[in-house]
């Protein structure tokens, strides 16, 4: 119970710290479970890479055997707006005419892009039901800076100029303070671009899922010394662009989850991925259930997730 209502302030004073975002239907009461299995489209760059097979393995475990991925189009350091303007046949968009789609993911990075309104309108255009699931990642390289990408981008015509990563990057040194200042800005501009296109479209369309302020709340605990086969930041990730290693894709997986089902992951089996891990056997399991509780908490309390509870 302290560990859930601890759970439950931080992220309640994080997302004040965020901004109160607001949106056409935000209900303020609880939300119900989707009931069948969703089928899936997802555009995205490489911090999203492993997460559809442990995200099946988790639908399946949380009783959504029939979830269904029709696509899956990774363009590494991408914005939405490469994966719009990616060459025919535009997978994507001919997934949103069919109007069979129940969930398109994108997971643009930095500052809200022009692809972002342009896959809600088409989707919403051909499918009324349909929810864009914009994913809010961690920064790159623990810096916030808009116009840094991976060295090999390419950049579409007329997009400014990109700038190198930084000489040094220590993920050990980052506080929990510094990376809520850092992230607030970013968090608050993807919002209010949600808020205004959600606005537009007369019903929220786009959804939040929150994996950038679950993975400063994993930070946290890690700091603190309460996160079990964890004992540094360093931990989450593989290298120092910020590819999350098992533990920090199965946060992020419990985020998607959440926000797709509208409902909790706490309790669900060890996916593979973490179990294979080489965490201990007796640290992998509490360590899998705050996984499941951060990210309950942070869909949970994020205003533009579309999830509520009791």
């Amino acid at each position: 119970m302290k560990a859930r209502l601890f759970f439950s302030l931080l992220f309640v004073a994080t997302v004040s710290a965020w901004g109160q975002a607001t949106s056409p239907d935000a209900a303020s009461g609880p939300t119900q479970p989707i009931a069948k299995g969703q089928t899936i489209f997802a555009c995205h760059h490489s911090l999203y890479a492993a997460i559809p097979p442990i995200l099946t393995e988790v639908a399946k475990a949380g009783g959504y055997p029939d979830q269904v991925t029709v696509g899956d189009n990774m363009i590494g350091g991408s914005k939405a707006r490469q994966h719009w303007y990616a060459p025919d046949p535009n997978q994507a968009k001919i997934a949103l005419i069919g109007g069979k789609l129940d969930v398109l993911i994108l997971t643009p990075l930095y500052l809200p892009d022009d692809g972002v309104e342009l896959f809600a309108q088409l989707g919403f255009a051909h499918n009324p039901n349909i929810r864009v699931l914009l994913m809010e990642p961690w920064l790159p390289w623990d810096v916030y800076n808009p116009t840094t990408y991976v060295s090999d981008y390419k950049p579409i015509p007329g997009e400014p100029a990109f700038m190198p990563r930084p000489a040094k990057v220590d993920h050990n040194a980052a506080t929990v303070d510094g990376l809520q200042k850092m992230h607030e800005y970013f968090f608050r501009m993807w919002d209010a671009k949600v808020n205004a296109v959600n606005a537009g479209l007369g019903k929220q369309v786009i959804y939040v899922v929150p994996a950038g302020q679950a993975e400063i709340a994993l930070r946290g605990k890690i700091i603190a010394g309460q996160a079990p086969g964890l004992k540094v930041q360093e931990d989450l990730f593989a290298d120092e662009l910020g590819h999350p290693k098992p533990p920090l894709q199965v946060l992020e997986t419990y985020c998607f989850y959440a926000a797709i089902y509208r409902k909790s992951p706490v309790g669900l089996p060890v996916p593979s991925e973490l179990a294979n891990a080489g965490i201990s056997a007796d640290q992998v399991g509490p360590l899998n259930t705050l996984l499941q509780q951060l990210a309950w908490d942070a869909v949970t309390h994020h205003p533009l997730s579309g999830v509520r509870t009791q």
